[in-house]
């Protein structure tokens, strides 16, 4: 952790706060470069950062938040720069844009090229209108742009494009897989930003965790979160949309959005579902918590709970490199199958419950995926590693990749009562004979159970990031213990 005013730091939210050194994005480059040397020696990478983008037709602005493969490479907190990297020599680059004088009376003064080359610690800062120049000038046999899918949006990458590019050779495919094969392997410096970050969610979650009450709206507990997380941990953004359920909207996987505004009131006797990480530095944090807002679980919601829980803890036992993640996905399924079946929600035999693809009906969402700068980080289907697998549950995994010491991934096993799927399973032959009616029809409408942990995968095993209470003894002590933010 570099000093308060040291100026091999590159972003701090103050002294309270963990300060990140330029070194981090300086060796991303250099990790970049390493994989790129004996591809393409003589070439020049050249990305393109993320623009300030107005609210529709008006003068006011969506909160900025950068690209992130170009926060991967500069870590530059601002909109409208480009960087490039010259292979051959390694020497990076940033390019600004030039502002009439009167910005500075609304906008404030913009810092000068020489303040953004100590900053961002790159070798040189030019004006956006010099870069075909300055390109030229390192004679590259080619320009790298990143052009292709994410393959969980299914959106593509913006390609950098720029006044002059056309006297270059451009090549667009290989820098892509090179850069997200990157990404997935996390250096210690970015260790440190994705530990920072998930201590201080856990923390938020635990707040939030200790002051929700029955009569409350479920965007209380959203405002709790954020405001602990940019007050006291300056996170100014988090990872995604915070997802606050209670009762049947736990079973909405991804609620919060627009449609669903985390806006009911909660009850007594609801499980509350939480799902919310916050971001520092461009690095994000991802952790799902359930929880009885009367501090004490029921029966039936002690067994959903403690299947899932069993889900987790399985998992966590055997993850390690070289461990499949599809294999992971069918541990889960198994052991969250075995739980329910000895709370007799579930009558029949383990095995033909997971040749049926039951998990599915439980669980329709993968157990976890890749985790960084994105909350779904990218490479979790890239060439030369496992394809998708066209299953139920299966074909919803973020990855199905083989886990390699220095990943981050999330561990978020789920058991959720959806109607849709319910009436599904209960048509369907196969499946409807694993199913105890009365069972099933006591817990429509209660929503479901999810856990989700961050871990590093490690040499032997894993760390584990997230830090808030677990178990249903965990959870009931530390609700017992509620106090009111006021």
């Amino acid at each position: 952790m570099a000093a308060d005013g040291d100026n091999t730091r590159c972003f701090s939210m103050g002294p309270h706060t963990l300060s990140v050194p330029r070194e981090l994005f300086s060796l991303n480059r250099r990790r970049l470069r390493d994989r790129l040397l004996t591809k393409t020696p003589h070439a020049v990478v050249v990305l393109q950062g993320g623009k300030d983008s107005p609210v529709h037709d008006t003068d006011v602005s969506f909160v900025f938040q950068q690209e992130s493969y170009f926060h991967w490479m500069f870590g530059v907190e601002v909109p409208d720069m480009y960087g490039a990297l010259d292979i051959a020599t390694g020497r990076s680059y940033l390019f600004a844009p030039e502002v009439d004088e009167t910005y500075a009376i609304y906008m404030g003064k913009l810092p000068s090229n020489q303040e953004l080359k100590e900053k961002y610690g790159v070798d040189d800062v030019f004006y956006i209108r010099e870069i075909a120049n300055c390109i030229n000038h390192l004679k590259p046999d080619q320009i790298l742009t990143l052009s292709g899918v994410n393959s969980d949006s299914g959106l593509s990458s913006t390609e950098a494009v720029f006044d002059g590019i056309s006297e270059f050779k451009v090549d667009n495919e290989i820098l892509y897989p090179e850069i997200s094969e990157c990404r997935v392997i996390k250096t210690p410096l970015e260790l440190d930003v994705l530990r920072y970050v998930n201590k201080v969610s856990s923390d938020a979650h635990k707040l939030v965790m200790r002051n929700m009450k029955p009569g409350m709206y479920e965007y209380q507990g959203e405002a709790i979160f954020q405001h602990y997380c940019y007050y006291t941990g300056g996170c100014r953004d988090v990872g995604y949309t915070c997802i606050c359920t209670s009762g049947h909207n736990n079973s909405v996987l991804h609620y919060g959005h627009a449609g669903a505004p985390n806006n009911k009131q909660i009850r007594e006797g609801d499980m509350l579902l939480f799902d919310m990480g916050g971001k520092y530095c461009g690095y994000v944090a991802d952790i799902t918590v359930t929880f009885p807002v009367s501090g004490k679980f029921t029966e039936l919601q002690r067994a959903v709970y403690n299947a899932v829980l069993a889900a987790r803890d399985a998992v966590l036992d055997a993850v390690k490199p070289g461990v499949s993640w599809v294999e992971m996905h069918k541990l889960a399924n198994r052991v969250m199958l075995s739980g329910l079946k000895d709370s007799g929600i579930l009558t029949g035999d383990v095995d033909l419950m997971m040749k049926a693809n039951l998990g599915a009906v439980f669980q329709p969402h993968g157990l976890g995926h890749l985790m960084g700068c994105d909350v779904h980080d990218v490479g979790g289907y890239l060439p030369e590693h496992p394809k998708r697998v066209d299953l139920p549950g299966l074909r919803n995994l973020r990855t199905a990749r083989t886990l390699q010491a220095g990943m981050v991934l999330t561990v978020e096993p789920g058991c959720y009562f959806i109607d849709m799927l319910l009436d599904s399973a209960l048509k369907d032959p196969l499946q409807s004979k694993f199913l105890v009616p009365a069972m099933i029809a006591q817990l429509r409408g209660s929503g479901g159970v999810r856990i989700e942990d961050d871990i590093i995968v490690t040499e032997d095993g894993y760390e584990l990031m997230t830090q808030v209470p677990r178990t249903v003894e965990e959870i009931e002590k530390f609700l017992a213990e509620k106090k009111d933010l006021r």
